[in-house]
C-alpha cells in the first residue's frame, strides 16, 4: 500500500514487510521480504523490514544436546520485531486522507485514494498505538455528518409516505456507508475494539449515533412509528401497501433496539383496538360459519406479516391479542348462536374445534355445549312415543354422525369421546324401559327372514352399532326378556334369517354382559339342535303319512312362559301327538310334556277352483284350525260358530279371523266388510282367491306381538327384579347382620344392575319385614336386623 510523502527520500519511507519463517528440512530458515511497501512519494525507493538493523529477525541456536543424536530437533528461538518510528507528520497526513475518504463516501462521492492504501494507513496507526485518537476522529466524524441529516426531515410538508420513504432512504444510506467505512477502518475494529470492551465496534456505533440523533428525535420517531401503523391499519383493511418498506422500517427499528419499546406497544394496543371492534361488529352482523372464516383469515394474515416483515418477538402477543379480542371475549356468544347449526348440517366443526383449541377454556366450552347438544337432541329423539316404530334408527344415524363428528373434526379428543358417551347414557335412560324394549324389538326385525336389507357384513357392522347402543343402557334386563321373547318366535317358527347371525349376536350379548346373562339363550339353542336329532329318530320309527309332525321340546326354564292354552285340535293331529308323547317318554321317563298350540304353525293344501289349481298355505296352527272349519261346509259361519269349533280364546279367535278376511291374503270373505270383527260377522271360504304364488305366507300375524304380550313381557321384568331386589336385601342382611337404612340403599345401589327408585326399594324392605326376613330395631326404627 503506497502513502504519499512531500519530504521523499529514505526517511520518508514506512517498512511494512515482516518476515515469514519457513522452516526446511534442515532447519535451514530463509527471510522473504513481503511484496507491500509504503513510501510517503512515489519517486522514493521502498525499504523493506528484512533490510532493516541485522539485530531483527531469527537467530538460530543449537541445543548441547543436538549433536548426540542425529536426528533430533534443534531448538529455535524467535526474538520480537522492533517496531520502526514513523514520519513525523505522518498521522496527520494519514488522518487527512481517511478523513477525505470518509467524506467521499458520506456524499455519495468517488474516493481518490486507493482502498489499499487507506487499510494501510489504518494498519499503520494502529500499530503505533494511535487506535484511541483515530477511533475518536472517526467517531465525531460520523456524528457530525448523523446530526447534518436531522434536517432533512424537519419539513412539515411532507406527507406520511414520503416521510416513511425519505426515513428508509436515509437509514439505507446510512448502512451503507457504515459498511464501506468499516471496511477501510476494519483494522481498528478487530484489534483496538476487540481488546477494548467498553468501546463499541464501528457498525454498533453507527448504529448508536443514528438512533441518539435521528430515531430518537421525538418528532422523527413519532412521524415513523405514525406512518407505520397507518400503512398497517390500511392493509389491514384491504389496501396494497409497500410492504418492503415496512419490512426495511421495521428491521431498523430491530437494529436500532427501539422495537419493542417504541413500536411493538403502540402496534399491540392499535391490534387490540381494531380487532376489538371487528369482533362486536361482525358477531352481530355474520353468521357463525362466516365469522370463524373471517377470524381464521385473520390469524393467517397476522402470521403472515410476522413472516414478512414484523419481528418474530412480537408473535406470541400478536397471536395472543387476535384470539382474545375475536375468539376468547366471544366463545360463550359463539357457541350459543351456532354450534347446534354447524351441528345439524355437519360443516366448519374442526375450523370451529382449531380455532377454539387456541384459546384458554375454548375447548371445554366447546365440550360442555356438545355434551348438552347431543343430550337435547337425543331427548327429542327417545321421548317421544311417535318416534317409537324410528327410535333406535335414528338414534344409530345420530350416534354415526355424533362419531364421524369426534373421529374427524375433533381429532378424537378423549374428553369429547367421554362426553358423547355420557350424553348417550344420560338421555337413552330418561324414559326408562322403552329404549330397551324397542332395541330388542329392532334387532328382532334384522335377524329375521326376509330381510334382505343388507348382505352378511352389514348385518354384522349393523349388530356391532347396536351393542353399542346397548352398552349405553341401565335396564338391560328388559332387553333379555323381549329379546329373548323374540328369539323364541324366530326359532320355533322358523324365521330366523341366519343361524351364524343368531350365534354372532348371542356372542356380542356374552361379551358384553357374561355367561349369566345368556345362559338362557344358549339354551334355547341347544334345545333346538336335540329337538332335530329327537324328531329324526322319531320318523325312522314312523311309517310314511300323509300328515307329517314335527315338534319341538323346550326346557320351560330356557324360554319365555307361555300361558296354556286348550284348543280343538284335529283328530288326526291328535293321535300323531299321543304318538311322540310315548315315544319320547319312552327315552326319558319322569318328564312332562305340556303342549303349547299357540307356537305351532302348519301348511295346509287348499284348492280354490278360481285360481286355477292347488295352492299351499302357510299359515299357524290357529289359522289352520279355523280354515279347517269351511271343509265341514260350504254355507258362511258365524264368529260364535267358529268359537264353539275350534274352542280359541276370543281375543286370538278375531285376531285370526282379520289376518284371515281382512289382510293382504284374504282366503276369507266378511260379510259386513270392514277392518273390525264384530260379533255378528259372517265368514264364508272365498273361492275366486288368486295369487301368482304357489305357496302363499299367511301366518305374519303369528310374528306380530300383540299388547297382551307387551304388558305380559313388562310385568314379568317387574316381577323379576322385584325378587333381584328381596334377593339384595336378604344377601346384604345375612352379611351384615344390622344395617343402617341409608347403608343399605346404598350396597343396594351398587349391586343391582338395572335402575330402580328408593320408594322401590323401601316398599321391598317392608316386604321382607312383613315376611319376618328382616325387623327393625326397638330404640332405632332406621336400623335393620337380619332374623336368622
Amino acid at each position: 500500500m503506497n502513502g504519499s510523502n512531500d519530504e521523499g527520500g529514505p526517511g520518508g519511507t514506512h517498512p511494512c514487510a515482516r518476515p515469514q519463517k519457513i522452516l526446511s528440512g534442515n532447519q535451514s530458515v530463509s527471510e522473504r521480504p513481503c511484496k507491500r511497501a509504503s513510501s510517503m512519494t512515489d519517486t522514493t525507493k521502498r525499504v523493506m523490514y528484512s533490510a532493516l538493523a541485522g539485530s531483527n529477525g531469527v537467530k538460530k541456536t543449537a541445543s548441547p544436546m543436538s549433536n548426540n543424536k542425529p536426528n533430533s530437533a534443534k531448538k529455535l528461538i524467535i526474538k520480537n520485531f522492533e517496531r520502526p518510528q514513523l514520519p513525523e507528520r505522518y498521522a496527520e497526513e494519514a488522518w487527512a486522507q481517511l478523513r477525505g475518504a470518509v467524506v467521499a463516501i458520506q456524499q455519495s462521492q468517488p474516493i481518490s485514494t486507493s482502498q489499499e492504501e487507506l487499510y494501510q494507513a489504518v494498519e499503520n496507526l494502529c500499530s503505533h498505538k494511535m487506535a484511541p485518537q483515530l477511533y475518536d476522529n472517526l467517531r465525531s466524524l460520523c456524528e457530525q455528518h448523523v446530526r447534518s441529516a436531522l434536517g432533512t426531515f424537519s419539513k412539515d410538508s411532507l406527507d406520511s409516505s414520503l416521510f416513511l420513504k425519505l426515513m428508509n432512504a436515509c437509514w439505507q444510506s446510512h448502512c451503507q456507508q457504515m459498511i464501506m467505512i468499516r471496511s477501510i477502518f476494519l483494522f481498528l475494529d478487530r484489534t483496538y475494539v476487540l481488546q477494548n470492551a467498553s468501546v463499541a465496534s464501528i457498525w454498533d456505533a453507527g448504529l448508536e449515533l443514528f438512533r441518539t440523533h435521528i430515531a430518537s428525535n421525538p418528532s422523527v420517531q413519532s412521524r415513523t412509528v405514525d406512518g407505520l401503523l397507518e400503512l398497517i391499519e390500511r392493509e389491514r383493511g384491504g389496501d396494497a401497501v409497500d410492504r418492503s418498506l415496512l419490512k426495511s422500517l421495521i428491521r431498523m427499528l430491530s437494529d436500532l433496539q427501539m422495537y419493542g419499546e417504541v413500536f411493538e406497544g403502540r402496534f399491540l394496543e392499535a391490534t387490540e383496538r381494531l380487532y376489538g371492534e371487528e369482533g362486536q361488529r361482525l358477531l352481530q352482523e355474520a353468521e357463525v360459519p362466516a365469522y370463524l372464516q373471517h377470524v381464521e383469515r385473520r390469524l393467517n394474515e397476522e402470521q403472515e406479516r410476522l413472516l414478512y416483515y414484523l419481528d418474530h418477538s412480537t408473535k406470541k402477543a400478536l397471536i395472543g391479542c387476535v384470539e382474545r379480542q375475536l375468539l376468547g371475549q366471544h366463545l360463550g356468544p359463539i357457541l350459543q348462536k351456532g354450534l347446534d347449526q354447524l351441528l345439524d348440517d355437519n360443516r366448519d366443526l374442526g375450523l370451529m374445534y382449531s380455532l377454539f383449541a387456541r384459546v384458554k377454556d375454548g375447548l371445554p366450552m366447546l365440550c360442555t355445549h356438545f355434551n348438552h347438544y347431543v343430550k337435547k337432541r337425543g331427548r327429542v329423539i327417545v321421548s317421544n312415543p311417535e318416534r317409537d316404530r324410528s327410535m333406535v334408527q335414528e338414534l344409530l344415524d345420530f350416534k354415526d354422525q355424533m362419531d364421524q363428528v369426534v373421529n374427524h373434526c375433533f381429532h378424537r379428543n378423549e374428553k369429547f369421546v367421554n362426553s358423547l358417551k355420557e350424553a348417550f347414557e344420560y338421555f337413552i335412560n330418561q324414559r326408562p324401559n322403552k329404549p330397551a324394549e324397542l332395541i330388542a324389538k329392532f334387532v328382532d326385525s334384522k335377524l329375521r327372514a326376509g330381510n334382505k336389507e343388507a348382505t352378511e357384513e352389514e348385518l354384522e357392522r349393523l349388530l356391532d352399532k347396536i351393542m353399542v347402543l346397548f352398552r349405553f343402557i341401565h335396564g338391560k334386563d328388559v332387553f333379555e326378556a323381549f329379546y329373548k321373547k323374540d328369539l323364541a318366535k324366530r326359532l320355533l317358527v322358523g324365521k330366523s334369517a341366519s343361524v351364524d347371525a343368531e350365534k354372532s349376536m348371542l356372542c356380542k350379548l356374552k361379551q358384553e354382559c357374561g355367561a349369566a346373562f345368556t345362559s338362557k339363550l344358549e339354551g334355547m339353542f341347544r334345545d333346538m339342535e336335540l329337538s332335530k336329532e329327537l324328531m329324526l329318530a322319531f320318523r325312522q320309527q314312523q311309517r310314511r303319512e300323509r300328515l307329517e309332525l314335527t315338534v319341538s321340546v323346550l326346557t320351560m326354564g330356557y324360554w319365555p312362559s307361555y300361558p296354556p292354552q286348550e284348543v280343538a285340535l284335529p283328530a288326526a293331529m291328535v293321535r300323531h301327538q299321543e304318538l311322540f308323547r310315548r315315544f319320547y317318554l319312552a327315552k326319558h321317563s319322569g318328564r312332562k310334556l305340556q303342549w303349547q298350540p299357540s307356537l305351532g304353525h302348519c301348511v295346509l293344501r287348499a284348492s280354490f277352483p278360481g285360481a286355477g289349481g292347488p295352492k299351499e298355505l302357510q299359515v299357524s296352527l290357529f289359522q289352520a284350525l279355523v280354515l279347517l272349519c269351511f271343509n265341514k261346509t260350504e254355507g258362511p259361519i258365524g264368529l260364535a260358530e267358529l268359537s264353539e269349533q275350534t274352542r280359541l280364546e276370543d281375543g286370538e279367535l278375531r285376531r285370526t279371523l282379520q289376518s284371515l278376511a281382512c289382510g293382504k291374503a284374504r282366503v276369507l270373505q266378511k260379510e259386513p266388510r270392514g277392518r273390525e270383527v264384530q260379533d255378528g260377522d259372517q265368514f264364508v271360504f272365498n273361492a275366486d282367491f288368486r295369487n301368482r304364488l304357489f305357496r302363499i305366507k299367511i301366518n305374519q300375524v303369528q310374528m306380530r306381538e300383540t299388547p297382551e304380550e307387551q304388558s305380559s313381557t313388562q310385568e314379568r321384568v317387574f316381577q323379576d327384579r322385584q325378587y333381584q331386589i328381596d334377593a339384595a336385601v336378604v344377601r346384604i342382611m345375612k352379611m351384615r347382620k344390622s344395617l343402617t337404612h341409608n347403608l343399605l340403599i346404598t350396597e343396594l345401589y351398587d349391586q343391582l344392575k338395572f335402575p330402580v327408585k328408593p320408594t322401590d326399594l323401601k316398599k321391598r324392605i317392608e316386604s321382607l319385614i312383613d315376611r319376618d326376613y328382616l325387623e327393625r330395631d326397638k330404640d332405632n326404627p332406621n336400623l335393620y336386623h337380619y332374623v336368622a
